[in-house]
């Protein structure tokens, strides 16, 4: 664990945001802030260290402006401070981004999560200006490294000059390359954060010290065991259970991910997934035979553990 005055480790949950049919909201889908409270009580109740809404998972492209700043009230609200609330807060350029983490210091949020400058594939010096200007707000930052999205690369070295930022505490890591946990650890203090589902033990036995992702919207509770077996060395155990998990996990690495998660919450039926907004569209039924199917065996095997 690194010595940073806040840290952002534990399960933290990119949530998923549950929509309504109303024919009068965009894409034929309104917001329904009721469901998507319950969601936030749950993973709470369950044992997930917090919550992050406005990431990819939660549509936060396409969301009006009004919508996108009430999920994250919703979202502190229901949490009542039982845990963390970490907003997204991406946008194309600082300004933006900057915008929408002043709006969640006021509504309460306790961090960010910051995507480099997105649609724009910025340089070094503009990335590091766009975390510079964010931290002006005031609320510790977890940097977010998604090259497969945004086209920029957030390399270690990037990562070891982010750290230097001020309210830059953490790093969500998507690349895909596990390699990285450890040489970043090598190079700064910065904690290092698991951001793909499909790489949480391999990631977190290298040195990351949380998990912000997807697939706790499903498996919360599993999730925090998963994570707590291996922070207390037992490596073993938790093998055992990430083999149970990690074939419906590679769905959070693919590019229906959002869509594949609610389905899955929708298989397991503790909470609710539906329906995504455009640009997204349905599962094919190839895709979504494969969701349903690898959900259900591992459901099967959870429940044959307890």
């Amino acid at each position: 664990m690194s010595q940073n005055p806040f840290d952002l480790g534990g399960v933290i949950v990119a949530t998923t945001l549950a929509f309504k049919e109303d024919p009068s909201a965009p894409g034929g889908l309104a917001v329904d802030y009721d469901k998507f409270a319950e969601h936030c009580n749950w993973l709470i109740e369950n044992g997930c260290r917090g919550v992050g809404p406005n990431g990819s998972l939660g549509e936060y492209s396409s969301l009006t402006d009004e919508e996108r700043r009430r999920v994250v009230q919703v979202a502190v609200e229901a949490v009542d401070g039982r845990g963390l609330v970490v907003a997204g807060a991406h946008g194309v350029g600082w300004h933006q981004a900057q915008h929408w983490a002043r709006l969640a210091k006021e509504d309460g949020a306790d961090g960010v999560l910051l995507l480099p400058p997105i649609v724009y594939r910025a340089n070094t010096d503009e990335i590091l200006e766009h975390y510079r200007r964010v931290s002006e707000v005031g609320l510790p930052i977890m940097a977010y490294n998604n090259p497969i999205d945004t086209k920029v690369d957030l390399t270690p070295d990037i990562v070891e000059q982010l750290a230097e930022i001020e309210n830059v505490v953490a790093i969500k890591e998507f690349s895909g390359d596990v390699r990285r946990v450890m040489e970043i650890n090598d190079r700064c203090d910065i904690d290092v954060i698991a951001g793909a589902d499909d790489l949480l033990f391999e990631s977190l036995v290298a040195g990351a010290v949380g998990w912000f992702a997807g697939y706790p919207n499903v498996f919360p509770r599993e999730a925090v065991e998963l994570y707590e077996l291996v922070t207390k060395g037992d490596i073993a155990g938790a093998k055992a259970l990430y083999e149970q998990l990690v074939p419906v996990f590679r769905w959070d690495s693919r590019t229906e991910f959002v869509q594949a998660i609610k389905l899955s919450i929708d298989v397991a039926g503790n909470s609710f997934g539906g329906r995504t907004r455009p640009p997204r569209g349905p599962l094919s039924p190839e895709h979504e035979k494969a969701v349903r199917e690898e959900t259900q065996r591992a459901l099967d095997a959870l429940a044959a553990r307890d």
